[in-house]
């Protein structure tokens, strides 16, 4: 046999097929025996490869001064008809975008979630539409050229095939929390570097009181900073009144450990850094007091969430500004 496939005969293509319920063989497939010769695949005329799930829905890709859109509507004949357009992302343009939507009686829309790019649609047309944020990595288009129109295109088609799934969405109230407890978040951290750097200044002075205290910003820790900034004298009895609770058996080592290089280049850079350490302390506390005021028809449910051990109050408000307060 000469035939590319053994064992088919190499007199011809070979029909493949299976019997079906009414006794009818249906083609699958023809196997041509020369390598060169295609296999043919044949189907029923009115199979559906893939259901159409919107049969209208519109597609954005989403910058930060335009949005391209492709609309998905029927045309007379039952067919799908295709409308491109662009709007800028001022407000009014977002309004007209939306009447546009409406205008067409379209109830959905996809957009990927690009930076922070999507909120100012969403919060356009929210009340009205349907929104399905995708992530951009689930929907990466095939290689080949990239522009908005394909990129709005390509969306609207997987949307309008129900092959795209939408990321969640919390309600207004819970994006609020969730702003707020990342806001506090970065507070927090810029916090902690501000303290790192101060660590670091005195290493390079070679002041060593970082390592007879343990909290460098405890009470006794930030009395002797302070001294250091306003240029005070360094004497046993200034260091003596810094010094609270346990540590004052320690004031003899306290005193030899603010003996150092410590010059006005060092003071200055101090004085700096402690002034906006004190900003973020402030700001971190007005961030906990706005979300104590959000929050406080959850207190019990903030309650149950901080007796799971690890979880403190300010992770349990962290917790529900990520997942809600529910979980349908």
């Amino acid at each position: 046999m000469s035939g590319g496939l053994y064992p088919f005969p190499s007199t011809g293509p070979t029909r493949v097929s299976y019997k079906m319920k009414n006794g009818h063989n249906y083609p699958i497939f023809f196997i041509f025996p020369n390598k060169s010769e295609r296999i043919v695949m044949t189907k029923r005329s009115n199979s559906t490869l893939i259901q159409i799930v919107h049969p209208i829905c519109c597609g954005l890709d989403v910058h930060k001064d335009k949005i391209s859109a492709c609309l998905i509507t029927l045309n007379n004949a039952g067919g799908e008809h295709h409308e491109i357009r662009e709007f800028s992302t001022f407000t009014h343009d977002l309004q007209e975008m939306k009447k546009w939507l409406l205008d067409n009686n379209c109830p959905i829309i996809a957009m990927e979630s690009t930076g922070v790019y999507w909120h100012p649609v969403y919060n356009t047309i929210e009340d009205k539409i349907e929104v399905v944020l995708v992530n951009a990595r689930h929907i990466k288009n095939v290689p080949g050229r990239k522009t908005d129109i394909c990129d709005s295109k390509w969306l609207a088609g997987l949307l309008r095939h129900g092959l795209v799934r939408g990321s969640f969405i919390p309600p207004g109230n819970v994006r609020e929390w969730r702003e707020l407890s990342r806001l506090r978040k970065t507070y927090t951290e810029s916090l902690a570097d501000y303290k790192r750097r101060v660590h670091k200044l005195f290493i390079t002075a070679n002041i060593k009181i970082d390592s007879i205290v343990s909290d460098l910003f405890g009470l006794t820790g930030t009395n002797l900073i302070n001294l250091l900034c306003n240029n005070s004298e360094l004497s046993l009895e200034k260091v003596q009144e810094c010094t609270k609770g346990g540590l004052k058996k320690k004031t003899q080592e306290l005193h030899k450990s603010l003996n150092g290089y410590f010059k006005d280049h060092h003071r200055f850079q101090l004085v700096e850094m402690m002034e906006i350490i004190n900003i973020f302390k402030k700001m971190i506390e007005q961030v906990n007091t706005r979300l104590e005021s959000l929050t406080r028809e959850h207190k019990d449910l903030l309650e149950r969430l901080d007796e799971i051990p690890g979880v403190d109050k300010k992770s349990a408000q962290s917790i529900i500004g990520e997942v809600g307060v529910t979980l349908n």
